[in-house]
Protein backbone atom coordinates (compact mmCIF):
# COMPACT_ATOMS: atom_id res chain seq x y z
CA UNK A 1 0.00 0.00 0.00
CA UNK A 2 2.82 2.38 0.92
CA UNK A 3 4.54 1.51 -2.35
CA UNK A 4 1.34 2.29 -4.28
CA UNK A 5 0.94 5.63 -2.50
CA UNK A 6 4.55 6.50 -3.27
CA UNK A 7 4.05 5.71 -6.95
CA UNK A 8 0.91 7.85 -7.02
CA UNK A 9 2.77 10.71 -5.32
CA UNK A 10 5.61 10.49 -7.84
CA UNK A 11 3.12 10.52 -10.71
CA UNK A 12 1.35 13.58 -9.30
CA UNK A 13 4.67 15.39 -8.90
CA UNK A 14 5.68 14.57 -12.47
CA UNK A 15 2.37 15.84 -13.78
CA UNK A 16 2.83 19.01 -11.78
CA UNK A 17 6.32 19.51 -13.20
CA UNK A 18 5.03 18.99 -16.73
CA UNK A 19 2.27 21.49 -16.12
CA UNK A 20 4.76 23.99 -14.74
CA UNK A 21 6.95 23.48 -17.77
CA UNK A 22 4.07 24.46 -19.99
CA UNK A 23 3.58 27.69 -18.07
CA UNK A 24 5.61 30.74 -19.04
CA UNK A 25 7.42 32.47 -16.18
CA UNK A 26 5.43 35.67 -16.50
CA UNK A 27 5.33 37.96 -13.48
CA UNK A 28 3.05 40.28 -15.45
CA UNK A 29 0.53 37.52 -16.20
CA UNK A 30 1.16 37.98 -19.93
CA UNK A 31 1.24 34.58 -21.59
CA UNK A 32 -0.36 35.55 -24.89
CA UNK A 33 -1.30 38.64 -26.88
CA UNK A 34 -4.79 38.35 -25.46
CA UNK A 35 -3.41 39.01 -21.96
CA UNK A 36 -1.86 42.37 -22.89
CA UNK A 37 -3.24 45.69 -21.75
CA UNK A 38 -0.90 48.52 -22.73
CA UNK A 39 -1.03 52.05 -21.31
CA UNK A 40 0.78 55.03 -22.89
CA UNK A 41 1.45 58.25 -20.96
CA UNK A 42 2.28 61.34 -23.06
CA UNK A 43 3.53 64.74 -21.95
CA UNK A 44 1.38 66.55 -24.50
CA UNK A 45 -1.02 65.45 -27.24
CA UNK A 46 -0.93 65.17 -31.02
CA UNK A 47 -0.48 68.93 -31.37
CA UNK A 48 3.10 68.32 -30.22
CA UNK A 49 5.26 66.75 -32.92
CA UNK A 50 7.12 64.84 -30.19
CA UNK A 51 4.01 63.25 -28.70
CA UNK A 52 2.40 62.76 -32.09
CA UNK A 53 5.40 60.65 -33.05
CA UNK A 54 4.97 58.42 -29.97
CA UNK A 55 1.24 58.07 -30.55
CA UNK A 56 1.62 57.21 -34.23
CA UNK A 57 4.26 54.60 -33.37
CA UNK A 58 1.92 53.20 -30.72
CA UNK A 59 -0.94 52.92 -33.18
CA UNK A 60 1.35 51.23 -35.70
CA UNK A 61 2.50 48.69 -33.11
CA UNK A 62 -1.06 48.04 -31.93
CA UNK A 63 -2.08 47.24 -35.50
CA UNK A 64 0.97 45.02 -36.10
CA UNK A 65 0.42 43.12 -32.86
CA UNK A 66 -3.32 42.72 -33.42
CA UNK A 67 -4.29 44.37 -30.14
CA UNK A 68 -7.93 45.33 -29.72
CA UNK A 69 -9.31 48.70 -28.67
CA UNK A 70 -9.97 47.53 -25.10
CA UNK A 71 -6.32 46.45 -24.75
CA UNK A 72 -4.83 49.93 -25.09
CA UNK A 73 -5.18 53.20 -23.19
CA UNK A 74 -3.54 56.54 -24.05
CA UNK A 75 -3.30 59.35 -21.49
CA UNK A 76 -2.26 62.71 -22.94
CA UNK A 77 -1.23 66.06 -21.46
CA UNK A 78 0.32 64.44 -18.38
CA UNK A 79 2.85 66.90 -16.89
CA UNK A 80 6.19 66.05 -15.32
CA UNK A 81 4.68 66.23 -11.81
CA UNK A 82 2.98 63.90 -9.35
CA UNK A 83 0.13 63.82 -11.86
CA UNK A 84 2.30 61.39 -13.83
CA UNK A 85 2.46 59.03 -10.84
CA UNK A 86 -1.31 59.28 -10.45
CA UNK A 87 -1.80 58.51 -14.15
CA UNK A 88 0.46 55.45 -13.86
CA UNK A 89 -1.47 54.22 -10.82
CA UNK A 90 -4.78 54.75 -12.63
CA UNK A 91 -3.53 52.66 -15.54
CA UNK A 92 -2.25 49.90 -13.25
CA UNK A 93 -5.51 49.80 -11.33
CA UNK A 94 -7.35 49.70 -14.65
CA UNK A 95 -5.57 46.45 -15.50
CA UNK A 96 -2.69 47.68 -17.64
CA UNK A 97 0.24 45.28 -17.33
CA UNK A 98 2.53 47.38 -19.57
CA UNK A 99 2.85 51.13 -18.96
CA UNK A 100 5.08 53.42 -21.01
CA UNK A 101 5.83 57.10 -20.30
CA UNK A 102 7.40 59.31 -22.94
CA UNK A 103 9.09 62.29 -21.29
CA UNK A 104 12.36 62.73 -19.40
CA UNK A 105 10.72 64.35 -16.38
CA UNK A 106 8.24 61.50 -16.00
CA UNK A 107 10.94 59.11 -14.84
CA UNK A 108 10.91 59.55 -11.05
CA UNK A 109 7.12 59.18 -10.96
CA UNK A 110 7.14 56.08 -13.16
CA UNK A 111 9.88 54.59 -10.98
CA UNK A 112 7.76 55.22 -7.88
CA UNK A 113 4.81 53.42 -9.46
CA UNK A 114 7.04 50.54 -10.60
CA UNK A 115 8.13 49.92 -7.01
CA UNK A 116 4.51 49.76 -5.90
CA UNK A 117 3.26 47.54 -8.75
CA UNK A 118 5.90 44.81 -9.25
CA UNK A 119 3.62 42.75 -11.51
CA UNK A 120 3.34 45.59 -14.04
CA UNK A 121 6.07 46.26 -16.64
CA UNK A 122 6.98 49.96 -16.65
CA UNK A 123 8.99 51.44 -19.54
CA UNK A 124 10.28 54.96 -19.92
CA UNK A 125 11.72 56.89 -22.85
CA UNK A 126 14.89 59.01 -22.53
CA UNK A 127 15.47 58.01 -18.90
CA UNK A 128 18.76 57.32 -17.16
CA UNK A 129 18.14 55.32 -13.98
CA UNK A 130 16.94 51.84 -14.93
CA UNK A 131 20.46 50.41 -15.17
CA UNK A 132 21.29 51.64 -11.66
CA UNK A 133 17.91 50.98 -10.00
CA UNK A 134 17.94 47.37 -11.25
CA UNK A 135 14.20 46.72 -10.88
CA UNK A 136 12.94 43.71 -12.81
CA UNK A 137 9.86 45.64 -13.97
CA UNK A 138 11.39 49.02 -14.86
CA UNK A 139 13.20 49.73 -18.13
CA UNK A 140 14.58 52.67 -20.10
CA UNK A 141 14.61 52.95 -23.88
CA UNK A 142 15.88 55.34 -26.50
CA UNK A 143 17.45 55.14 -29.96
CA UNK A 144 20.64 56.21 -31.70
CA UNK A 145 18.83 59.27 -33.04
CA UNK A 146 22.16 61.08 -33.18
CA UNK A 147 22.73 59.02 -36.33
CA UNK A 148 19.47 60.33 -37.79
CA UNK A 149 20.44 63.88 -36.81
CA UNK A 150 23.82 63.39 -38.52
CA UNK A 151 22.10 62.27 -41.72
CA UNK A 152 19.76 65.27 -41.58
CA UNK A 153 22.85 67.42 -41.08
CA UNK A 154 24.24 66.11 -44.36
CA UNK A 155 21.10 67.44 -46.06
CA UNK A 156 21.71 70.81 -44.37
CA UNK A 157 25.35 70.90 -45.45
CA UNK A 158 24.44 70.12 -49.03
CA UNK A 159 21.89 72.94 -49.04
CA UNK A 160 24.55 75.33 -47.73
CA UNK A 161 26.92 74.21 -50.49
CA UNK A 162 24.21 74.86 -53.05
CA UNK A 163 23.68 78.36 -51.65
CA UNK A 164 27.44 79.03 -51.73
CA UNK A 165 27.74 77.78 -55.32
CA UNK A 166 24.82 79.97 -56.38
CA UNK A 167 26.45 83.04 -54.85
CA UNK A 168 23.64 83.54 -52.33
CA UNK A 169 26.08 83.32 -49.42
CA UNK A 170 29.84 83.07 -48.98
CA UNK A 171 31.50 80.08 -47.32
CA UNK A 172 31.94 82.18 -44.17
CA UNK A 173 28.21 82.97 -44.15
CA UNK A 174 27.28 79.29 -43.92
CA UNK A 175 25.82 79.77 -40.47
CA UNK A 176 23.07 77.46 -39.22
CA UNK A 177 20.66 78.17 -36.39
CA UNK A 178 19.28 75.63 -33.93
CA UNK A 179 16.31 75.99 -31.59
CA UNK A 180 16.92 73.85 -28.49
CA UNK A 181 14.60 73.11 -25.60
CA UNK A 182 17.02 72.62 -22.69
CA UNK A 183 20.76 72.24 -22.13
CA UNK A 184 20.29 68.51 -21.43
CA UNK A 185 22.70 65.97 -22.92
CA UNK A 186 19.91 64.73 -25.20
CA UNK A 187 19.66 68.15 -26.83
CA UNK A 188 23.45 68.71 -26.95
CA UNK A 189 23.97 65.28 -28.48
CA UNK A 190 21.32 66.07 -31.08
CA UNK A 191 22.53 69.46 -32.17
CA UNK A 192 26.18 68.39 -32.15
CA UNK A 193 25.53 65.36 -34.35
CA UNK A 194 23.45 67.55 -36.69
CA UNK A 195 26.31 70.05 -36.90
CA UNK A 196 28.88 67.32 -37.55
CA UNK A 197 26.72 65.92 -40.35
CA UNK A 198 26.60 69.34 -42.00
CA UNK A 199 30.34 69.88 -41.43
CA UNK A 200 31.14 66.56 -43.09
CA UNK A 201 30.04 68.04 -46.44
CA UNK A 202 30.38 71.80 -45.79
CA UNK A 203 33.64 72.36 -43.86
CA UNK A 204 33.11 76.11 -43.32
CA UNK A 205 29.77 75.74 -41.50
CA UNK A 206 29.23 77.16 -38.01
CA UNK A 207 26.11 77.08 -35.85
CA UNK A 208 24.30 79.19 -33.26
CA UNK A 209 21.91 77.74 -30.70
CA UNK A 210 19.02 79.46 -28.93
CA UNK A 211 17.30 77.65 -26.03
CA UNK A 212 13.64 78.09 -25.07
CA UNK A 213 13.43 76.38 -21.67
CA UNK A 214 10.45 74.31 -22.79
CA UNK A 215 9.83 71.17 -24.79
CA UNK A 216 6.70 72.69 -26.33
CA UNK A 217 6.12 76.42 -26.60
CA UNK A 218 5.16 77.53 -30.09
CA UNK A 219 5.55 81.23 -29.42
CA UNK A 220 8.95 80.83 -27.76
CA UNK A 221 10.18 78.50 -30.52
CA UNK A 222 9.11 80.90 -33.25
CA UNK A 223 10.74 83.77 -31.36
CA UNK A 224 13.96 81.74 -31.00
CA UNK A 225 14.02 81.00 -34.72
CA UNK A 226 13.41 84.67 -35.51
CA UNK A 227 16.29 85.60 -33.19
CA UNK A 228 18.58 83.16 -35.01
CA UNK A 229 17.58 84.62 -38.37
CA UNK A 230 18.45 88.09 -37.09
CA UNK A 231 21.86 86.68 -36.09
CA UNK A 232 22.62 85.80 -39.71
CA UNK A 233 21.57 82.14 -39.72
CA UNK A 234 20.67 80.97 -43.21
CA UNK A 235 19.23 77.56 -42.29
CA UNK A 236 17.38 76.46 -39.14
CA UNK A 237 16.86 73.16 -37.34
CA UNK A 238 15.45 72.36 -33.93
CA UNK A 239 14.97 70.06 -30.98
CA UNK A 240 11.60 71.47 -30.01
CA UNK A 241 8.13 70.11 -30.46
CA UNK A 242 5.91 72.70 -32.10
CA UNK A 243 5.55 74.28 -35.54
CA UNK A 244 7.07 77.52 -34.23
CA UNK A 245 10.48 77.26 -35.90
CA UNK A 246 9.30 75.70 -39.17
CA UNK A 247 6.63 78.39 -39.52
CA UNK A 248 9.17 81.15 -38.96
CA UNK A 249 11.35 79.61 -41.67
CA UNK A 250 8.51 79.32 -44.17
CA UNK A 251 7.52 82.93 -43.59
CA UNK A 252 11.13 84.07 -44.07
CA UNK A 253 11.88 81.73 -46.97
CA UNK A 254 14.73 80.09 -45.05
CA UNK A 255 15.51 76.34 -45.37
CA UNK A 256 14.46 74.20 -42.43
CA UNK A 257 15.35 70.75 -41.12
CA UNK A 258 12.57 69.68 -38.75
CA UNK A 259 12.31 66.91 -36.17
CA UNK A 260 9.83 64.11 -35.40
CA UNK A 261 8.06 64.25 -38.74
CA UNK A 262 7.55 66.02 -42.01
CA UNK A 263 6.31 69.61 -42.05
CA UNK A 264 6.08 69.71 -45.85
CA UNK A 265 2.30 70.22 -45.83
CA UNK A 266 2.63 73.48 -43.90
CA UNK A 267 6.08 74.46 -45.12
CA UNK A 268 6.33 73.24 -48.75
CA UNK A 269 8.93 75.79 -49.82
CA UNK A 270 11.44 75.44 -46.97
CA UNK A 271 11.14 71.96 -45.42
CA UNK A 272 14.03 69.71 -46.49
CA UNK A 273 13.93 66.55 -44.35
CA UNK A 274 13.26 65.36 -40.81
CA UNK A 275 14.70 62.66 -38.60
CA UNK A 276 12.72 60.86 -35.92
CA UNK A 277 12.65 57.85 -33.62
CA UNK A 278 10.17 55.21 -34.74
CA UNK A 279 8.85 53.80 -31.46
CA UNK A 280 6.79 50.99 -33.00
CA UNK A 281 9.69 48.47 -32.93
CA UNK A 282 10.20 49.03 -29.20
CA UNK A 283 6.53 48.71 -28.30
CA UNK A 284 6.40 45.47 -30.28
CA UNK A 285 9.63 44.23 -28.71
CA UNK A 286 8.25 44.75 -25.19
CA UNK A 287 5.00 42.92 -25.89
CA UNK A 288 6.63 40.01 -27.72
CA UNK A 289 9.31 39.65 -25.05
CA UNK A 290 6.75 39.44 -22.25
CA UNK A 291 4.56 37.03 -24.21
CA UNK A 292 7.63 34.81 -24.59
CA UNK A 293 8.10 34.85 -20.81
CA UNK A 294 11.38 36.73 -21.07
CA UNK A 295 12.72 39.85 -19.37
CA UNK A 296 12.57 43.23 -21.08
CA UNK A 297 16.05 44.71 -21.51
CA UNK A 298 16.86 47.18 -18.74
CA UNK A 299 18.35 49.64 -21.23
CA UNK A 300 17.30 49.25 -24.87
CA UNK A 301 18.78 51.28 -27.73
CA UNK A 302 17.03 51.20 -31.08
CA UNK A 303 19.12 51.67 -34.22
CA UNK A 304 18.89 52.12 -37.96
CA UNK A 305 18.95 48.31 -38.25
CA UNK A 306 15.97 47.85 -35.89
CA UNK A 307 13.98 50.42 -37.87
CA UNK A 308 14.02 52.79 -34.90
CA UNK A 309 15.97 55.63 -36.52
CA UNK A 310 14.26 56.91 -39.67
CA UNK A 311 14.12 59.95 -41.93
CA UNK A 312 11.22 61.33 -43.90
CA UNK A 313 11.34 61.61 -47.66
CA UNK A 314 13.49 64.47 -48.89
CA UNK A 315 11.50 67.43 -50.19
CA UNK A 316 13.15 67.93 -53.57
CA UNK A 317 11.54 71.36 -53.93
CA UNK A 318 13.72 72.71 -51.12
CA UNK A 319 16.66 70.29 -50.92
CA UNK A 320 19.87 70.41 -52.91
CA UNK A 321 20.22 67.99 -55.82
CA UNK A 322 21.62 64.61 -54.77
CA UNK A 323 20.57 64.95 -51.12
CA UNK A 324 18.63 61.68 -50.92
CA UNK A 325 21.51 59.76 -52.49
CA UNK A 326 24.06 61.31 -50.12
CA UNK A 327 21.91 60.40 -47.12
CA UNK A 328 21.54 56.80 -48.28
CA UNK A 329 25.30 56.45 -48.84
CA UNK A 330 26.08 57.72 -45.33
CA UNK A 331 23.30 55.61 -43.84
CA UNK A 332 24.85 52.47 -45.34
CA UNK A 333 28.22 53.37 -43.81
CA UNK A 334 26.63 53.95 -40.39
CA UNK A 335 24.85 50.60 -40.55
CA UNK A 336 28.07 48.86 -41.57
CA UNK A 337 30.07 50.48 -38.76
CA UNK A 338 32.27 52.31 -41.27
CA UNK A 339 31.25 55.77 -40.05
CA UNK A 340 31.28 57.14 -36.50
CA UNK A 341 29.13 60.20 -35.84
CA UNK A 342 31.34 61.39 -32.98
CA UNK A 343 34.73 60.45 -34.43
CA UNK A 344 37.15 62.57 -32.40
CA UNK A 345 39.11 63.52 -35.52
CA UNK A 346 36.10 65.49 -36.79
CA UNK A 347 35.77 68.02 -33.97
CA UNK A 348 37.76 69.89 -31.33
CA UNK A 349 37.11 71.24 -27.87
CA UNK A 350 38.94 74.49 -27.12
CA UNK A 351 41.15 73.87 -30.13
CA UNK A 352 42.23 70.36 -29.18
CA UNK A 353 41.14 66.88 -30.20
CA UNK A 354 39.77 64.83 -27.33
CA UNK A 355 41.51 61.57 -26.47
CA UNK A 356 39.64 60.89 -23.22
CA UNK A 357 36.32 61.89 -21.69
CA UNK A 358 34.57 60.82 -18.50
CA UNK A 359 30.81 61.03 -18.95
CA UNK A 360 28.01 61.00 -16.40
CA UNK A 361 26.44 57.65 -17.27
CA UNK A 362 25.39 56.42 -13.80
CA UNK A 363 23.51 59.62 -13.07
CA UNK A 364 23.51 60.83 -9.49
CA UNK A 365 22.37 64.05 -7.86
CA UNK A 366 25.75 65.69 -8.48
CA UNK A 367 25.97 64.47 -12.10
CA UNK A 368 29.33 62.90 -11.33
CA UNK A 369 31.44 61.85 -14.31
CA UNK A 370 31.93 58.11 -13.94
CA UNK A 371 32.57 56.36 -17.26
CA UNK A 372 35.30 56.65 -19.91
CA UNK A 373 33.46 56.92 -23.23
CA UNK A 374 36.19 57.63 -25.77
CA UNK A 375 38.03 54.72 -27.34
CA UNK A 376 39.22 53.73 -30.81
CA UNK A 377 39.02 57.34 -31.95
CA UNK A 378 35.36 57.95 -31.16
CA UNK A 379 33.00 59.14 -28.43
CA UNK A 380 30.68 56.14 -27.99
CA UNK A 381 27.22 57.61 -27.50
CA UNK A 382 24.39 55.41 -26.14
CA UNK A 383 26.73 52.44 -25.68
CA UNK A 384 26.73 52.43 -21.87
CA UNK A 385 23.06 53.39 -21.49
CA UNK A 386 20.31 54.13 -23.97
CA UNK A 387 19.80 57.82 -23.15
CA UNK A 388 22.38 60.25 -24.58
CA UNK A 389 25.25 61.47 -22.41
CA UNK A 390 27.21 63.54 -24.94
CA UNK A 391 27.42 66.91 -23.18
CA UNK A 392 30.52 68.49 -24.72
CA UNK A 393 30.38 72.01 -26.11
CA UNK A 394 32.55 71.66 -29.21
CA UNK A 395 34.21 74.34 -31.32
CA UNK A 396 32.12 75.80 -34.14
CA UNK A 397 28.90 75.98 -32.11
CA UNK A 398 27.95 79.17 -30.24
CA UNK A 399 25.27 79.29 -27.56
CA UNK A 400 23.30 82.54 -27.64
CA UNK A 401 21.83 81.76 -24.24
CA UNK A 402 22.40 78.98 -21.72
CA UNK A 403 20.01 79.57 -18.84
CA UNK A 404 18.06 76.33 -19.30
Amino acid sequence: MKKLLALVLVAVMMLALVACGEQKDSATGINSIADVKFGLICLHDENSTYDKNFIEGFNEAVANLGLKADQVVIKTNIPETNECYEAAVDLAEDGCNIIFANSFGHESYILQAAKEYPSVQFCHATGTTAHTEKLDNFANAFASIYEGRFLAGIAAGMKLNEMIAAGKITAEQAVMGYVGAYTYAEVLSGYTSFYLGAKSVCPSVTMKVQFTGSWYDEAAEKEAATKLLSEGCVLISQHADSMGAPTACEEAGVPNISYNGSTVASCPNTFIVSSRINWAPYYEYVVNTLVAGEKVATDWTGTIETGSVVLTDVNTKAAAAGTAEAIEAAKAKLAAGELEVFATSTFTKDGAELTSYMADVDTDAAYTADTEVISDGAFHESSFRSAPYFDIQIDGITLLNSAF
